[in-house]
């Protein structure tokens, strides 16, 4: 049977060009009835690393298989999970410990090819598929400008949405790793805000000079933003991740000149030095992330406890000052930031200040510390250097794999809605 019908076996991925937060679907027809299928997705990243998702399948009476409502047996991943061979995709067999997959250059699309096989497979090493499809993923929507910004000292890259204008805008900020990070910034501007990715804890600078940027640095990013012709000035606002959750509740809390239309903060804490400087906070950081330990297999096997919530109000912001809108977004199994306990202080502190109506929380069990932009790979753990350090340690960020994703999806979507609530209203 398989003889005669090898050749006939089709494959259809859909959209074979999209953006990377857009459903696939895929479906695979022509097999023989109650055939046993496996997919699997390929990607090989752009430091030449290959990341690999496979799952096993069985087709129906009519020889099909659509990905979006029958079940994995099997493989990265099981059960019926439309994305599940792009959030469950990791590195190949025999990899190097420790990587993680991240866009650099966002100009250029996320390359896969997705292909089916005869039988249940675990090892495609000199296996031939009946059927491949390429397909790119894309952060930047066709139409988006990106525009690298130096102006007033910046360092920093301003994406465009297609269309006159003027829009509302969203000043990003990434971690403790520091460098300029892009693809978050291009995918909020192929959703129609403005964005700018600013670099603000760059090796060059703490290994460099010994110095790190003060608070007058976010006030000429937030102000370059709404100077911009092509933004709306009263609607601008800030997104941070991990230790960019720092800076943005500080800016919102204390800036005179900093003042968000609303703000998004993921997996990060209020716990800061009140009245310290990056330098203090990245202090701490650095000497608790070495105290991670790995078992005989480099896996990370204690908590990575940075920053536990003190009770004396000096080391935390004061939640009572921040006056826009704030959506916080945890996962209770964040392994490097305490961002679940955080977010309960957060709002204790709000509700005393009586500033608590303008608090949004997503918190998701078993969901770890990097929540992503939808159907990226799940990292555990990962190798990982803070800009202010030239050594590298194992930095453990918790989460279940599905479950994870799942958030993911998930915290896109509301993140999206209430930007768009605020920034569009």
């Amino acid at each position: 049977m398989w003889r005669r019908q090898r050749s006939s076996v089709q494959l259809s991925v859909r959209p074979s060009r999209g953006q990377v937060d857009e459903k696939l679907a895929i479906l695979v027809q022509s097999a023989p009835p109650g055939a046993r299928l496996t997919l699997r997705a390929f990607h090989r990243c752009e430091d030449g690393h290959g990341w690999e998702a496979f799952a096993h399948y069985l087709t129906d009476a009519a020889g099909s298989l659509n990905v979006s409502e029958d079940p994995s047996l099997g493989g990265t991943y099981s059960g019926v999970e439309q994305m599940g061979l792009l959030w469950s995709i990791k590195p190949d067999p025999g990899s190097k410990p420790g990587l993680r997959m991240r866009k650099k250059n966002v100009v250029t699309p996320m390359e896969l090819t997705i292909s089916v096989y005869q039988d249940h497979l675990t090892d495609f090493t000199d296996q031939v598929p009946l059927a491949s499809q390429p397909v790119e993923r894309w952060y930047m929507a066709p139409g988006v400008l990106r525009m690298p910004i130096t102006d007033h000292g910046l360092t920093a890259t301003l994406f465009m949405p297609s269309g006159p204008g003027p829009f509302p805008a969203i000043l990003d900020l990434w971690g403790g790793a520091g460098q300029l990070v892009e693809y978050r910034a291009a995918l909020f501007a192929s959703h129609g805000f403005a964005a700018l990715a600013l670099d603000y804890i760059t090796p060059k600078i703490t290994m460099e000079t010994g110095k790190l940027v003060d608070n007058t640095y976010f006030e000429k990013a937030f102000t370059f933003l709404q100077q911009h012709p092509a933004v709306l000035a009263h609607r601008v606002a800030m997104v941070g991740l991990s230790f960019g959750v720092s800076v943005t509740l500080k800016m919102a809390a204390y800036s005179h000149v900093v003042k968000p239309t609303c703000a998004v903060v993921i997996s990060g804490s209020h716990v800061q030095p009140a009245d310290g400087t990056i330098a203090d906070i990245f202090s701490y950081f650095d000497r608790n992330g070495r105290k991670i330990q790995l078992d005989d297999k480099n896996q990370a096997i204690m908590r990575n406890l940075l920053l536990p919530i003190p009770t004396d109000p000096a080391f935390k912001v004061d939640m009572g000052r921040v006056q826009c809108p704030l959506l916080v977004v945890v996962g209770e199994d964040d392994q490097n930031w305490p961002a679940s306990e955080s977010a309960e202080d957060m709002k204790e502190m709000m509700e005393r200040a009586g500033n608590v109506h303008l608090l949004t929380v997503l918190s998701y069990p078993n969901a770890g510390h990097l929540l992503e932009p939808p159907y990226s790979p799940h990292t555990r753990a990962s190798a990982f250097r803070s800009a202010g350090s030239r050594d590298k340690f194992t930095a453990l960020w918790g989460g279940e794999c599905a479950v994870h994703s799942h958030a993911q999806e998930d915290a896109w979507k509301k993140t999206l809605d209430f930007l768009r609530r605020h920034l569009y209203a």
